[in-house]
């Protein structure tokens, strides 16, 4: 009998210690790769994207009394640069416009502008809050009579935005820019003309 009490002990303890040691094997781990929660990957802002926007545009022609508004929509394209919450970028657009106006009878009107721009933001995870400025040019063109007369002239622009990462692909946003387009001398008006105006506009940015 007291085989068979040593055996049932010596039979127990074996069963105990192999239960220990699956515990151990399965619910710790080794000393070199301790135990971490989770943490979920911060959103980057940093690569290339394309996008669109629409907006509104409204402003003054120099020299003159028109005050050409409208809407206007166009495309954009970029690159991010990430460091920490710092990100840099350049950001370059083409947009068609709507603005035009009437006065004295010369009607003025800007068809189309585009910007080159820089971008400095600094992020909050998937919140990008940035100033932007660079090079503006665009299209004003004057109307009178059926007779019509038209400049390019490059000039400047500057402005602030927000964008917001929908996911780690796509983000959306709003922007105010400011921008200067350069006087030209018109020879049906014997005068300089340029436009200078404001945008706010929405968008959305697909980043690769």
């Amino acid at each position: 009998m007291s085989k068979i009490i040593i055996g049932a002990i010596a039979a127990a303890a074996t069963c105990v210690t192999a239960t220990a040691q699956a515990a151990d094997m399965y619910g710790r781990r080794p000393y070199s790769q301790p135990y971490t929660v989770h943490q979920p990957l911060a959103n980057s802002w940093m690569g290339p994207y394309i996008g669109g926007n629409l907006g509104y545009g409204w402003g003054d022609v120099s020299n003159n009394g028109a005050r050409p508004s409208g809407v206007l929509g166009g495309l954009q394209a970029g690159y991010n640069y990430q460091s920490g919450q710092l990100v840099l970028g350049i950001e370059g657009d083409l947009q068609l416009n709507s603005a035009d106006d009437t006065f004295a009878g010369w009607k003025f009107s800007n068809p189309w502008f585009g910007t080159v721009r820089g971008r400095l933001g600094y992020a909050f995870n998937n919140v990008l809050l940035y100033g932007t400025g660079g090079l503006a040019f665009g299209t004003l063109k004057t109307e009178m009579g059926g007779f019509s007369e038209s400049h390019t002239s490059a000039g400047w622009t500057a402005g602030v935005g927000a964008e917001y990462a929908i996911n780690q692909n796509w983000s959306a946003k709003i922007e105010y820019l400011y921008v200067d387009l350069s006087e030209k001398t018109f020879l049906m008006t014997g005068l300089p003309n340029g436009y200078q105006f404001s945008t706010i506009r929405v968008g959305v940015n697909y980043r690769f």
